[in-house]
């Protein structure tokens, strides 16, 4: 059985599957000092791995069936840029992502869950930190070939080092997508999700239709789910409703969003009381809708994805 059949069989085997939370948020919680690090919390793995093993183990402690690799900020250039590294070094400390997290889930498997390792490549726009992450504005100024250029580096080290399947995470543009999708055919024995970052119930950030870039995503076999992440949860429903119809019978959707919150840049996190948060009674309307893979990112912990899984399996 292939890597694509096996972990179909998976997803079939554990529906829904259980994500994890908000590595950042989780790392936080313990004393990490992210906020404004350019590296965020890849630079854990250069600085503190074993916060990062311990942030993991909690994630799987919680339920979790996958825990995704602290490799959303992480990137070749970023880590010889800001930690004064070579480009050897560099490979080495993004492979180490997956390492720590296949060693983690590796202690923690028993004979009902063998957890799984999903590699996290985030979007152009995190290296640029800048907030373009949520808007995809360069994508505008940047061709395909030139995305899948910058992402072929971190895609290649995630896959060397063994991931499960990798993670393209809070996409905000249509652009980024199709070069995403296109770059995973070079990697023929790997497997991904697709996750958008999107800015209201029908919109990804770049203002392209989610629909389309379902479509796009349906282009690839090696895709095995597309959906949101770090979206309000009040707007997954219609989101997934809009595009509904166009889902190939061989993908599932994917669904993780934040709490709810508000970030904003002097004041933090801010709740506003218009604006549902998560809720693990949101994840019965979900599974209705076809998803197969759920679970939280930012403000989102391991409290919250064991009430989650509570809510979806009943242990």
């Amino acid at each position: 059985m292939g890597s694509a059949a096996r972990l179909r069989q998976f997803i079939h085997d554990n529906r829904p599957v259980i994500l994890d939370g908000g590595l950042a948020t989780e790392l936080e919680a313990q004393g990490a000092k992210l906020q404004g690090d350019p590296l965020w919390s890849a630079r854990l793995l250069h600085t503190n791995p074993q916060a990062i093993k311990d942030a993991h183990y909690r994630f799987l402690l919680s339920g979790a069936d996958v825990i995704t690799t602290a490799t959303y900020q992480a990137s070749i250039q970023g880590f010889v840029c800001h930690l004064n590294v070579s480009s050897d070094c560099a490979r080495e400390l993004l492979m180490s992502g997956v390492n720590l997290a296949k060693e983690t889930a590796e202690s923690f498997a028993s004979g009902e869950r063998h957890p799984l390792v999903a590699g996290s490549v985030g979007p152009y726009g995190a290296f640029l930190h800048n907030g373009s992450e949520y808007t995809g504005a360069y994508a505008e100024e940047m061709s395909v070939e030139e995305l899948k250029s910058w992402h072929r580096p971190q895609v290649d080290g995630l896959a060397a080092a063994g991931a499960d399947l990798i993670a393209f995470e809070t996409i905000p543009s249509i652009k980024e997508a199709e070069a995403v999708v296109e770059l995973l055919r070079e990697f023929p024995n790997s497997n991904a999700w697709l996750s958008l970052s999107c800015k209201d119930e029908k919109h990804v950030s770049d203002g392209s239709l989610f629909s389309e870039a379902v479509q796009v995503a349906c282009r690839s076999s090696q895709l095995l789910a597309v959906g949101v992440n770090c979206c309000p949860p009040a707007v997954v429903e219609p989101l997934l409703d809009s595009a509904r119809s166009l889902l190939s019978p061989d993908k599932s959707w994917v669904v993780y969003p934040n709490s709810g919150e508000t970030w904003h840049t002097e004041r933090g996190w801010q709740t506003s009381g218009d604006v549902p948060g998560w809720t693990p009674d949101l994840s019965l309307t979900w599974v209705k809708q076809g998803v197969a893979l759920i679970g939280g990112c930012c403000r989102v912990g391991p409290a919250q994805i064991a009430v989650l899984r509570q809510q979806l399996k009943g242990t």
